[in-house]
């Protein structure tokens, strides 16, 4: 089965999941207020799913492969600023372990994403 738009990649769908996440985490309290980190992590959360979304759209595997290895660098980027947001009493212990935990495993989906493109068969 050939995918024909970016919404049917499980990744991008599990990265559209987290910048909800994202949003409604940021979205009370003392989170919404610290508008720098506020607006940090919400940006790398739609980094996510929007870089997928743009490589895919490339119609290369090369050019696909660098888009996805800039959402995992922004996944990075969420999982360390998930800290500092924890470190401020801005989201509790569960809160912050469902997010990290996302954003692992969406990385893991991307890093398979990006060894099945490298493929010879898929080139």
């Amino acid at each position: 089965m050939k995918l024909t738009r970016f919404e049917e990649l499980e990744v991008w769908q599990k990265a559209r999941e987290l910048a909800h996440v994202v949003y409604q985490l940021t979205a009370h309290g003392q989170f919404s207020r610290d508008y720098g980190l506020r607006d940090q992590m919400r940006r790398a959360g739609v980094s996510i799913m929007a870089n997928i979304a743009e490589g895919f759209s490339r119609k290369s595997n090369k050019e696909f492969s660098q888009f996805l290895f800039i959402a995992k660098s922004s996944a990075a980027e969420l999982q360390s600023h998930a800290y500092v947001a924890l470190d401020q009493a801005y989201i509790g212990k569960n809160d912050f372990d469902k997010l990290y935990d996302g954003l692992d495993h969406t990385s893991r989906m991307i890093s398979n994403l990006i060894k099945h493109l490298r493929l010879p068969s898929t080139q």
